[in-house]
């Protein structure tokens, strides 16, 4: 099981966050009781009035090298597991994938 999917022409990310952390960083993997694979991701910034969503997108944008207002919020705006889209991301699966891939794999 992966922490990303292909949707249309859209891909789907599960991230789980942890806010107000001392370094950002993507890395890691976290499995939720029904056994869903998450991404593991850090941001500095807290998690009041979107800070912490809007700090995570920026640090996918820039890992991903993917246009910022390309990726947004599905789901679990005030939760740490997250869902994001990254729009049009289908057409260039296969140089993201691995790249998620890596960042899961890591402890």
């Amino acid at each position: 099981m992966t922490a990303w999917r292909i949707t249309g022409g859209d891909m789907l990310v599960g991230i789980r966050l942890t806010p107000g952390a001392a370094r950002e960083g993507l890395g890691g993997r976290w499995t939720d009781e029904a056994g869903a694979c998450w991404l593991a991701a850090r941001v500095r910034a807290v998690p009041e009035k979107g800070k912490a969503n809007a700090a995570l997108i920026a640090l996918l944008a820039d890992a991903l090298d993917w246009p910022k207002g390309a990726i947004s919020l599905e789901s679990g705006d005030t939760n740490r597991l997250k869902r994001l889209r990254i729009a049009g991301a289908a057409r260039d699966a296969a140089r993201l994938s691995p790249l998620l891939q890596t960042w899961v794999d890591m402890t």
